[in-house]
Parts: C-alpha cells; structure tokens; sequence
C-alpha cells in the first residue's frame, strides 16, 4: 500500500501545474546530517530560478523567455518562447529551511538542506509527580 502511495506521489509531482511543465529531474542524496538534491536545469540563468522550501518539500521553478531573432528589422519570422518548470520534492525527514543552501554551475542545480535534528532534552517535558 505505501509502495502504490509513493507511485502516485510521484505522479503528482511530475505533473503539469498551471501550464508549467515539470520536466526537472532529479538526484536526492541522504548524505547523513543533510540531504543533497542535484537537478538539471540547462538552459537557465541563475536569476531565473526561485526555491523555496518548507519542513519536508523543496519547490524548484525556474521561468525564461527566449527569442530567436533575426537581422532585418521588419520580421519575416520571430520566434519566441516562454519556458517554465516547477518540481516539488518531497524529503523524507525535515529539514532546516533557513540553513539550506544552493548553488547553479553550468546548467545543475545543487541545493544542501541540513536535517532538523532532534534533541531529547528540548523535546521531553518534565511532569512533577506530587
């Protein structure tokens, strides 16, 4: 039952949103204290590329338009396009959001997000016995 539960999380997750498509693919490595989520995202600049991220989701969108032009200033053809996509991964355990990190070199994502430790001593609450 959990197996077909993540089938169609899954499916969710790569499905259209608003005419976005959500062709971003990813790599999540639990890297012990940390996960580490590697996307591809060729073709973008890393001022295209809003993240964001709560306890256990990560949303990555990434929106720009191109254009092909050419030389003559009274178009015979023009063509432009509008590209967006938008993932949502889902983590496995939670994590600190105001501690992750991200990087963008030549067309991969990189985002570090550091695991929610828990300490028993802030967790537990004393009860007095009288």
């Amino acid at each position: 039952m959990s197996k077909q539960f993540d089938d169609v999380s899954r499916q969710f997750e790569r499905s259209n949103v608003a005419g976005m498509t959500s062709g971003v693919d990813v790599d999540v490595a639990d890297e012990g204290d940390e996960f580490v989520v590697v996307a591809d995202l060729p073709g973008y600049e890393k001022e295209d590329i809003d993240l964001a991220v709560t306890e256990r989701v990560l949303t990555i969108e990434a929106t720009h338009e191109t254009s092909a032009e050419h030389d003559s200033e009274e178009y015979i053809r023009r063509e432009r396009r509008h590209e967006s996509v938008r993932r949502d991964v889902r983590l496995p355990e939670a994590v600190v959001s105001d501690e992750a990190s991200a990087s963008y070199n030549n067309g991969v994502l990189t985002v570090t997000l550091p695991k929610e430790t828990t300490d028993d001593d802030d967790d537990s609450h004393r009860i007095d016995v009288e």
